[in-house]
C-alpha cells in the first residue's frame, strides 16, 4: 500500500478494519504520484470501490493520471455492480493543461452518468471541492460535507460553506468531521442494494418503542433511520431505514403546505429509491402547496411525475389531510400505489372543507346571523361525512381505514406481498419528459 497521509487515512476510516487494496498505485502525474488513491475494500462485509483525493500531493490537482484512475474505478464499478464512494479534497485542475483539463472532467462526468441508477454512489466532501469537481460530487446519490469543507463553482463565491450547501440541497448531510461523514456513508450503503439488479438487503431488527405510530420513528425499526437532506425542503421528510428488517424509503409530507424545495427533495428521493427498487412509504398530511398560480402547478407536476413514473413498491398512509392535488400526487390512482391506507381521522377532499362549505352551501349561509360559525359547522359536517376516511374507502379512493397502532403491521404485510413486484409494461421510450 502506498505510503500516503490524509487520503490513505480517510480510506482506512471508511473501510472495514481499515483495510483496502489499491488500484494503479504506481500511476504518476509528471514527476509526482497522481494526487488520488483509488482502491476497493469492504463496508459492513459488502464490496465497495472508493477514491480519495490527496491534498498533500500537488494540492490534490486533477491531471490526466488523476482522471484516468477515477474513470478506471468507475468502469470497474459498472462492470461488477459495486457501489462507489468519492472523497473530495482538491484545489482543482492543472490550469496549465488548458482545455485538456476540461476534457478530463467531462470524462468523469460521463462515467458518473453511466453509473447513475446502476450502483449506489456516495460523496464525502472533506476539503476544497471546486468547479466541475463540485458538480461531480453533488451528482452522487448521497453526499456528505464536513463542517470545514468548501464547495463552490467559481472563484470567490458568496457562500461556500457546508451549512449553505445543506440548506440549498447541494449535499444530503452536513457533519462535524470526517469520522461522522464516513459513518453516515457506511450506513447509507448498508441500507442500499449493491446495484439495481440485486434485491434490497434484509436485516435482523428490533421494534421501535416509539408510540408515535403515524410518524417515521414509530414505523421504522429501532435506530435504523437515516434522514436525507434534513436542512433542505424542511416541509418534507425523507429517510432510509428498515421496517421489519426490510430496507425502505420513507417520505413524509406532514408540515402544512409544500414549497418548491419540498417537491424537489421528494422527487429526487423517490427517483433514487425507484432506481434500486426500494419500497417507498409515504405519510400524507398536507393541504397542498404554499406557492400560488403557475409555481404550484410546476411543483405539483414535478412530484406527481416522480411518483407516477416510479415502479417500485409504493404505499401511502393518509394520516391527516389530503386535499386536491396533494391526494392526487401522493396517493391517487395515477401513482399506481400498491396500497393506500387512511387513519380514521383523515380528511380526503377535492378542496378544503371550509372552501367546500362556501362553494357548495353559499345560499344556505345567506341571512345567517353568525356566518363564520355557520360556515365552520358546515365544514365540520363535510369533514365527518363526505370527506371522511370511511367515505373515501367506500368509493375506492383508499383501500382500508386502519388504526394508528396498525400502521406498522399493515406496511410490513403489504411489503411482503409486493416483494416480487414487476414493473408495468409500458410503451418503449427512453425516459419521461415531465418537469423536474
Amino acid at each position: 500500500m502506498t505510503d500516503v497521509l490524509i487520503a490513505g487515512k480517510r480510506l482506512a476510516a471508511l473501510f472495514d478494519d481499515g483495510a483496502y487494496t489499491e488500484i494503479g498505485s504506481a500511476r504518476m502525474e509528471g514527476a509526482a504520484a497522481a494526487a488520488v488513491i483509488t482502491a476497493y475494500g469492504y463496508i459492513n462485509g459488502s464490496p465497495v470501490y472508493a477514491f480519495s483525493q490527496n491534498p498533500e500531493v500537488q494540492s490534490g490537482a486533477v491531471g490526466k493520471a488523476h482522471v484516468d484512475k477515477i474513470c478506471k474505478l468507475y468502469e470497474l464499478a459498472e462492470r461488477n455492480g459495486v457501489p462507489v464512494v468519492g472523497i473530495y479534497d482538491s484545489c482543482g485542475a492543472f490550469v496549465e493543461d488548458g482545455a485538456a483539463a476540461l476534457c478530463g472532467y467531462s470524462k468523469i462526468l460521463a462515467h458518473m452518468g453511466n453509473l447513475s441508477g446502476v450502483v449506489p454512489t456516495a460523496s464525502v466532501i472533506a476539503g476544497v471541492c471546486a468547479g466541475s469537481m463540485a458538480v461531480i460530487a453533488a451528482g452522487a446519490d448521497f453526499s456528505v460535507m464536513t463542517s470545514d469543507a468548501k464547495l463552490y463553482m467559481t472563484v470567490n463565491p458568496d457562500n461556500d460553506s457546508a451549512e449553505a450547501a445543506a440548506a440549498n440541497g447541494a449535499v444530503s448531510l452536513c457533519t462535524s468531521d470526517d469520522a461522522s461523514a464516513f459513518e453516515a456513508v457506511r450506513k447509507y450503503l448498508t441500507l442500499m442494494p449493491q446495484n439495481n439488479l440485486t434485491p434490497a438487503p434484509e436485516f435482523d431488527f428490533a421494534v421501535s418503542n416509539s408510540t408515535e405510530y403515524a410518524s417515521p420513528a414509530g414505523i421504522a425499526d429501532a435506530d435504523s433511520l437515516l434522514e436525507i437532506c434534513p436542512d433542505f425542503g424542511t416541509g418534507a421528510y425523507t429517510a432510509l431505514c428498515t421496517v421489519g428488517g426490510m430496507s425502505v424509503g420513507i417520505a413524509a409530507v406532514q408540515n402544512g403546505t409544500l414549497s418548491e424545495d419540498d417537491c424537489s427533495k421528494l422527487a429526487r428521493f423517490i427517483r433514487i429509491c425507484d432506481s434500486f427498487s426500494l419500497p417507498v412509504i409515504t405519510l400524507v398530511d398536507t393541504e397542498g402547496w404554499k406557492l400560488a398560480g403557475v409555481g404550484a402547478v410546476k411543483s405539483a407536476a414535478r412530484i406527481s411525475a416522480a411518483y407516477a413514473e416510479a415502479t417500485c413498491t409504493k404505499i401511502a398512509v393518509i394520516t391527516g389531510k389530503a386535499y386536491g392535488a396533494a391526494f392526487v400526487a401522493f396517493a391517487g390512482p395515477n401513482v399506481n400505489a400498491d396500497a393506500v391506507y387512511a387513519l380514521p381521522n383523515a380528511v380526503i377532499a377535492p378542496i378544503s372543507p371550509s372552501a367546500a362549505a362556501e362553494f357548495l352551501s353559499h345560499d344556505s349561509l345567506k341571512g345567517v346571523e353568525d356566518t363564520a360559525a355557520a360556515r365552520q359547522a358546515l365544514a365540520e359536517k363535510y369533514e365527518k361525512n363526505e370527506f371522511s376516511a370511511f367515505a373515501a374507502a367506500g368509493n375506492g379512493a383508499v383501500d382500508e381505514v386502519i388504526a394508528p397502532e396498525q400502521i406498522r403491521a399493515s406496511l410490513i404485510s403489504a411489503m411482503e406481498m409486493t416483494a416480487g413486484k414487476r414493473p408495468h409494461t409500458t410503451v418503449p421510450k427512453k425516459h419521461s419528459n415531465m418537469p423536474m
